[in-house]
C-alpha cells in the first residue's frame, strides 16, 4: 500500500498540495505584509505563483515573479539572501515536525503564456485557426471523401 506513493508518474499526494497552498499563502502574507526587513524586498510587491514540495515535505520549491516583471534578478536574490528568515516565518504558521527547506525560482509561465497570446495575434495563425473544420466548407472535392459519406450513410454498395 505505501509502494503506491513512490510510483513513478504519479502526482503530488493531497498533503503535499496542501502544505504547498500553506506555504504559498504564508510567503504571500509575509511580503505583503513587510514582515522581512530588507530593503530590496519592502520596495517590490512580489507575487508567489506556486509552491512544489518534495514527497518528504522537507524541500519547497517556490516560484515567483515581481509585479511587471522588473528587476526580477533583484527579487530573486533579496529572497534568496533572507532565505532562513523566511522559512522561520513560514514555518511559525504550520504545524509540521520540520520546516521546509525553501529554493526560490523565476515562474516563467507568465512569459510562456505571453508566448502564446503573440502567437494567436499572427495574421496567419488566426487564419488558420478560424478556418472552417468541415472539409466541403472548404472546397475540398476529394472524391474518396463522398464514398465515405456514402459509407457511413450506408447507401453505397
Amino acid at each position: 500500500m505505501c509502494a503506491k506513493r513512490f510510483q513513478s508518474g504519479s502526482g503530488p499526494s493531497q498533503r503535499q498540495l496542501r502544505v504547498a497552498e500553506v506555504i504559498r499563502h504564508r510567503l504571500a502574507e509575509v511580503l505583503s505584509r513587510g514582515e522581512v526587513h530588507d530593503p530590496d524586498l519592502s520596495r517590490m510587491s512580489i507575487t508567489v505563483s506556486e509552491v512544489r514540495t518534495s514527497a518528504d515535505l522537507q524541500h519547497a520549491t517556490v516560484f515567483v515573479m515581481p509585479l511587471g516583471g522588473r528587476d526580477a534578478d533583484i527579487a530573486l536574490k533579496a529572497l534568496r539572501r533572507n532565505k532562513g528568515e523566511l522559512r522561520h516565518l513560514v514555518a511559525a504558521g504550520m504545524r509540521l515536525r520540520f520546516a521546509p527547506d525553501l529554493k526560490f525560482e523565476l515562474d516563467k509561465t507568465f512569459d510562456a503564456m505571453d508566448n502564446a497570446r503573440r502567437m494567436f495575434a499572427d495574421p496567419r495563425v488566426k487564419a488558420d485557426v478560424e478556418a472552417p473544420d468541415d472539409p466541403e466548407a472548404a472546397g475540398d472535392t476529394d472524391p474518396d471523401s463522398d464514398l465515405d459519406r456514402d459509407l457511413d450513410r450506408g447507401d453505397a454498395v
